[in-house]
């Protein structure tokens, strides 16, 4: 280890309180650990616009009380050099830790004089985003890693609008971060006091109220469930019990069977290793009722309850949806539900990112609709419809998706929502079952219609401090020796978002002028035959990703390109 490192643990040694990661400081100094003892304090864990985001632990690298308490004060600082008297909402979702985390930075607000308002228990994070709005506070703050593994927790900051915060704005936390001791350089209260004197102050039922409100809002008018219509749902130990089974007895659906075994809040996750809803493996026990009850519809969040995933019954199996494919499947009857209303498809806008499927592309040019395209994370999705807003055209907003499968109909909230996202899919699915179809069924009739826009991810991973520099090179690399071919297949074209190019909008409506994007670090190739790759670290996790886009005239010619591209991008990301 160098000195740096050397340096910080004896600093740790000397000041940690906390039982639990003072033991495991213990273990990591033992001969033989070096290399945990090295990962756990060779760097700072990053502040970004994502906020913090790691394994729970000790040291400079991990999630813990004294890394919180430090990011806490950066936030507090930003806040009081912003604001005459700032306020903030607070959430937190059920991973481990989150209760401690919450209570520590609450203290900490709370002792920089700023108002806190704290939700009584886990509630997803679009009620976090609406509470912003709904209370006026200066900025939101909940803790939650999304669908990681069960080591991890995190941290993430929202603006005064609700959506999480700018570039700008996280660069001037940061700086305060990196001034802030992280033992000592925190101003401190308890949770108790701060409740004590007003400081803090649980946040009212009226809010969440209002969010499900809000939510009841975009329900398709008139929507009555058929009769017998059955959903099986699982909030995969998480938090979305709560909203999910309210919205939906809200709108009339009441034969909702909960999977038991994920039913209850644990942030160990006991029945999935990774409780992603993208995923079978986190389906199965879902799956597995669902072959008892026989439902026309199974449903899933992530443990923070703003993705979800689907299983839809078909041919006797259980076939799941992609993010894209559900994102397309929403825009598409969403813009066919606002064409009945008799409401104009040309005056409509639907935002995704630069990530996604291309496919939207193909139903704008035919409905009419303009269809936006933005940076990866849902908060450039959330800028979109505050730029509709500043134009006074908010009731232009369609939806945004995000491949991930992240979902947001309505205005309610500046980040994706899965509470809404499973009343539309639900919705969505009586519309078709009427039909005598399933959604597998309706997006093969939209693949037959538009072409076969396929898509995939390569997840290349680089863990610890050698890993970083790993991807530092993969993406100079693809810079300063540009591909001339993928797969077989010549490149046509390259972007480098580096440089903050301008995208063009697809609209029925007139010519728009192309859209601004910010720098960031993503390479696309664009390939013959109207295949592409793009290339993109991850921000939340040590990974370079591969984005994969194939088209076919069939489903079987675009696999087999996928899975080219596949081959390919594993390949360049060795």
């Amino acid at each position: 280890m160098d000195k740096e490192v050397t340096a910080k643990v004896e600093l740790w040694a000397a000041n940690v309180e906390d039982a639990d990661l003072k033991a495991e400081l213990d273990e990591l100094m033992a001969p033989g650990k070096e290399e945990q003892l090295n990962d756990a304090f060779y760097r700072d864990l990053e502040f970004g616009t994502a906020g913090l985001r790691g394994t729970l632990g000790v040291g400079t690298n991990r999630m813990n009380v004294y890394v919180v308490a430090q990011a806490t004060q950066g936030v507090a600082d930003y806040l009081n050099a912003h604001y005459d008297h700032p306020t903030l909402a607070l959430a937190r979702d059920s991973r481990l830790k989150g209760e401690d985390f919450q209570k520590v930075a609450a203290g900490v607000l709370a002792a920089n004089g700023i108002h806190v308002y704290v939700y009584p228990r886990i509630e997803p994070v679009p009620t976090l985003s609406f509470a912003v709005r709904y209370l006026h506070t200066s900025a939101g703050i909940v803790l939650t890693a999304s669908h990681n593994p069960a080591q991890y927790n995190g941290y993430k900051v929202y603006n005064d609008n609700g959506g999480q915060i700018a570039n700008e704005a996280a660069d001037e936390i940061s700086a305060s971060i990196a001034k802030t001791p992280v033992f000592g350089g925190a101003k401190m209260m308890s949770f108790e006091e701060g409740l004590e004197k007003g400081l803090i102050e649980w946040t009212p039922e009226e809010v969440l109220d209002a969010f499900i409100e809000n939510v009841k809002k975009v329900s398709v008018p008139g929507f009555k469930a058929p009769e017998g219509y059955k959903v099986v749902y699982t909030p995969l130990n998480g938090t979305g019990m709560e909203c999910v089974t309210r919205i939906l007895k809200e709108i009339g659906v009441n034969d909702v069977e909960v999977v038991p075994e994920q039913k209850d809040p644990d942030g160990n996750f006991p029945t999935c290793k990774y409780p992603n809803p993208e995923f079978r493996e986190a389906l199965e026990l879902a799956l597995k009722l669902a072959d008892e009850v026989k439902p026309n519809l199974v449903v899933a969040t992530d443990p923070d309850a703003d993705r979800m995933g689907t299983a839809i019954p078909h041919n006797g199996e259980y076939v799941l949806l992609s993010g894209n494919e559900m994102g397309v499947l929403l825009m598409d009857w969403l813009i066919k539900m606002a064409e009945q209303r008799g409401e104009d498809p040309k005056t409509k806008v639907a935002v995704s990112t630069i990530v996604s499927s291309v496919m939207p592309d193909a139903l704008a040019r035919d409905h009419g609709f303009e269809m936006r395209r933005v940076l990866t994370g849902f908060k450039y999705i959330g800028d979109q419809i505050d730029q509709l807003k500043d134009e006074g055209e908010e009731d232009r907003y369609l939806m945004g998706f995000e491949e991930s499968y992240g979902y947001l109909v309505g205005t309610h909230a500046r980040d994706k929502d899965a509470i809404v996202a499973v009343e539309m899919c639900v919705e969505m699915a009586a519309y078709y079952a009427e039909k005598g179809m399933d959604l597998y069924e309706a997006m093969e009739e939209l693949y037959k219609k538009y072409g076969y826009y396929l898509n995939g991810t390569v997840n290349a991973a680089f863990p610890g401090a050698a890993g970083a520099e790993r991807m530092k090179e993969i993406m100079d690399g693809l810079r300063s020796n540009p591909l001339t071919e993928i797969a077989g297949y010549k490149v046509t074209g390259v972007t480098d978002f580096a440089t903050g190019p301008e995208m063009p909008r697809v609209s029925g409506l007139q010519k728009e002028a192309p859209q601004n994007l910010p720098a960031a670090n993503v390479i696309e190739y664009r390939l013959e035959d109207d295949n592409k790759v793009i290339f993109r670290p991850s921000g939340t996790e040590p990974k370079v990703k591969a984005y994969l886009f194939a088209k076919g005239a069939t489903r079987a010619d675009a696999e087999a390109v996928r899975a080219k591209l596949q081959e390919a991008a594993e390949g360049i990301l060795k």
